[in-house]
């Protein structure tokens, strides 16, 4: 259960809470109506502002990075808390990508005549408000925001304590930016308390709050998931799959084995698992298994894998290949490590990788490395992810890559929204009908 206060100051969160509600509820009817030149007006503000404030930001940022360094967090934890001026510059490129999409809200798809002559067909509308629970990331707060104000929604946001600094920084850049475009500064809202009792009365106000996006750690998904009283779009881990098959560019392979587990470890689109066709095992794993070696990646083998791995020159000259080469035990191949630490597996085909993967695998995203065009087709049908890749690393899966200008989050969920969840996920269908006079008999 979610950590509750004593009774009076559960009132004041409660209290707030319920202020917080009522306004991101009347600022969501003025966003829904809101022109698509308002909006863009406000990304571009706000683009603006964080390329102008980077200093500022990055001061703010740096409270919070000495406090986490001091609480002992671990080196995951704090490099995703890192307010770069890349990192800025990134998200200050989302809101322009967001800026130049074609705005969606209020169109009509599926317009048809019926028999009884009236036209039936569905209206793209914003959900109304939704709410924000994410840890570490001080860049999720532009990236809702920004999101939140392109597709016509409120927004209530609450950040980890770790992070406060920075997310009240950037949430009153997005407060100006709105009030400047003639918005309401309520459309964003950030929770002003790092109390978890404020997590409790946000995913329980039916109310006010159409649907909650939890992005963190497994446990706090788990938690809202299982307390919400309204709808969650969420994903509770990301452990990515590349599979190298028979036959395979080689060099493509290594380069994009190498990218997707070791370009960054904290994401949740970084490859755990790497599955190898044992008809490219004696060829590929040597050259990969070197350059993990080089950076420290741990590699926990399934025997055949490991066979050959310890084998290799490269390998038999460390001092420490006992420690970077372990047997796999079973409950690796389900694990996220988030860490320099990879699942390695010999598959006897395509057949065995599919397998693998749809059952290990929390389906997120999963890539496989091929030059032959049948196994590409049936590797993009039969795997049940959210992303499925052929060719390119999983650190793709990511809003601002797809194109989408930002994401809210990763879903792999199967209804409503799944990957990569952009202003369409943001969106709902309404059915509109349009008639003449005609009555039902």
């Amino acid at each position: 259960m979610l950590t509750r206060m004593n009774d009076s100051n559960s009132q004041s969160v409660s209290s707030l809470m319920q202020a917080l509600g009522v306004q991101a509820k009347n600022a969501s009817a003025h966003m829904a109506s809101a022109s698509a030149a308002t909006k863009k007006n406000a990304l571009l503000k706000l683009a603006t502002l964080l390329r102008s404030n980077v200093d500022s930001l990055q001061a703010s940022n740096a409270k919070d990075i000495n406090r986490a360094n001091a609480a002992g967090l671990s080196a995951p934890m704090v490099d995703r808390l890192k307010l770069s001026a890349a990192v800025i510059e990134t998200v200050a490129q989302g809101c322009e990508q967001l800026a130049a999409m074609p705005d969606i809200i209020g169109e009509i798809i599926g317009m048809k005549q019926q028999p009884s002559g009236i036209r039936v067909g569905q209206m793209r509308v914003p959900i109304g408000v939704f709410g924000m629970i994410y840890e570490s990331r001080p860049n999720v707060t532009i990236e809702a925001a920004s999101l939140a104000i392109k597709s016509g929604n409120a927004c209530i946001l609450r950040g980890g304590s770790e992070a406060i600094e920075s997310n009240q920084a950037l949430a009153g850049l997005v407060r100006q930016a709105l009030l400047e475009s003639g918005l309401p500064e309520d459309a964003v809202q950030l929770v002003p308390t790092t109390d978890r009792a404020a997590v409790s009365a946000l995913i329980t106000m039916p109310e006010y709050v159409d649907v909650i996006i939890p992005r963190g750690g497994k446990g706090l998904i788990e938690r809202v998931s299982s307390e919400a009283k309204v709808p969650v779009i969420k994903h509770l881990d990301g452990n990515c799959h590349v599979y190298v098959d028979d036959p395979c560019d080689i060099a493509m392979a290594v380069k994009i084995a190498d990218n997707a587990k070791t370009q960054k470890y904290s994401p949740c689109n970084a490859a755990e698992g790497l599955l190898v066709a044992q008809g490219v095992a004696e060829t590929f794993l040597p050259q990969i298994a070197a350059i993990y070696a080089s950076k420290g990646v741990e590699m926990r083998c399934n025997s055949a894998a490991a066979s050959i791995i310890t084998a290799c020159d490269a390998i038999k000259k460390l001092a420490n290949s006992s420690k970077l080469v372990i047997a796999a035990t079973e409950q690796d191949w389900y694990e996220e490590y988030l860490a320099p630490i990879v699942s390695i597996k010999v598959v006897v085909d395509l057949d065995e990788a599919i397998a693998h993967i749809n059952k290990y695998s929390s389906h997120h995203t999963d890539a496989i490395i091929t030059r032959d065009h049948m196994h590409a087709q049936r590797f993009l049908r039969e795997v049940d992810s959210a992303s499925v890749m052929v060719n390119a690393s999983t650190r793709f899966a990511d809003g601002f890559e797809y194109g989408l200008g930002a994401e809210i989050g990763i879903s792999t969920d199967k209804f409503h929204a799944r990957g990569p969840v952009g202003i369409e996920g943001l969106t709902s269908l309404k059915y509109i009908v349009l008639g003449e006079g005609e009555i039902r008999t």
